[in-house]
């Protein structure tokens, strides 16, 4: 993530990764989920802490599930169920439930029929919020495959590119690709020009926007630096979108109009959900491909080292230190985090003191 979006070393309160899983583990039980569920739920969030994903770890995220199943938006306990399901593809429908438990379910079926059959590929439907997309896809990777994985949500958010009103969520993707001694190449990303939550962070921090960012409530993208404005995306009243990546079509938006279309596609209309605007819900598309199927894996992730350190040495040009490759800096997150804690801003801590009181948790954090 940009500078920008981290906490301020000298504000961020550190807590040691067991002690955060602990305590979010408990929330999760708290709010009804079983056991499996729960743990499930809190590795995919502590999966952005330690990456440095802070826009989808417990700062932002945990406090929303929370809010929603005390709202009885979501269903603590779903039965989800197949739809309809062949050798290599299978459709779901999560009941209600929160995606951050039942995608990597999903996830791990499709993992077994690439197994068997070389590729694979599933929709969940009727599912909540899944988390950091990147999560679902690494779990592809130790099994010698490719991992995909695409959520689209509603059209509360983005433009198309000279719209005036939002027809997409931020419809991330991601791509989570195995090598052998080099950290593994992972790319997960909206296809908004800044993910949603990112906005929440600068908010947090009272930081400002950066010109492309997000259009006015008519539409015209704003072209200078300045504060977000208070009002939450999904609120009633709206001063501003977001926009595709790219900002504006002369710098490409169009592009990032296509592949939000090209997610909504792949994770709403065709897991039978409909049109996410139409709807105002959204699905998930997650996919494998065995590599063995395609190529000897062993020379495969020989290829990648080199593929990803030849990046990773590309000589910098100037004003910048080095190059990285997606995947890079969230292994070195992973190293600092797991020894040195994780970073929260002090609001965070605040309200992990408010969600213990009011649901009397004895949570145990600094």
């Amino acid at each position: 993530m940009l500078e920008r979006f981290h906490v301020p070393e000298d504000e961020a309160i550190r807590v040691m990764p067991d002690r955060m899983r602990d305590a979010t583990n408990t929330i999760f039980s708290a709010m009804g989920l079983s056991d499996a569920d729960a743990e499930l739920s809190t590795d995919v969030l502590m999966y952005a802490d330690l990456n440095g994903v802070d826009t989808h770890g417990v700062s932002n995220m945990l406090r929303m599930y929370v809010q929603g199943y005390q709202a009885g938006n979501i269903n603590a306990n779903p039965e989800m169920r197949i739809i309809r399901e062949s050798n290599v593809t299978a459709s779901f429908d999560g009941d209600g439930g929160l995606g951050l438990h039942q995608a990597p379910r999903v996830m791990d079926i499709v993992v077994e029929k690439a197994k068997e059959h070389g590729m694979a590929a599933a929709t969940l439907m009727n599912s909540g919020h899944l988390g950091a997309a990147g999560y679902h896809a690494v779990r592809a990777i130790d099994h010698d495959m490719i991992g995909v994985c695409m959520t689209g949500g509603g059209g509360f958010a983005m433009l198309p590119t000279f719209g005036a009103e939002p027809r997409f969520g931020t419809n991330p993707l991601a791509w989570a690709v195995p090598a052998r001694n080099q950290p593994y190449f992972i790319f997960d990303a909206a296809t908004t020009q800044v993910a949603g939550n990112k906005i929440r962070l600068l908010q947090r921090m009272d930081a400002p926007i950066l010109p492309g960012w997000l259009a006015r409530d008519d539409g015209s993208p704003i072209m200078e630096e300045e504060q977000v404005p208070d009002e939450d995306i999904r609120g009633e009243r709206r001063h501003w979108y977001m926009l595709p990546f790219g900002g504006t079509r002369e710098m490409g938006s169009h592009k990032g109009y296509a592949l939000a279309c090209i997610v909504d596609i792949m994770t709403s209309t065709l897991s039978g959900n409909g049109p996410g605007f139409v709807t105002e819900s959204g699905g998930h598309f997650f996919s494998a491909y065995r590599i063995d199927a395609f190529t000897d894996p062993e020379k495969f992730k020989d290829d990648m080292d080199l593929f990803l350190e030849g990046l990773a040495t590309t000589p910098p040009a100037p004003g910048h230190d080095r190059v990285v490759y997606p995947g890079l800096i969230e292994s070195e997150e992973r190293e600092d985090r797991s020894a040195n804690g994780i970073p929260y801003h002090p609001e965070v801590m605040e309200w992990f003191d408010s969600i213990n009181a009011e649901l009397e948790l004895n949570l145990r954090l600094p």
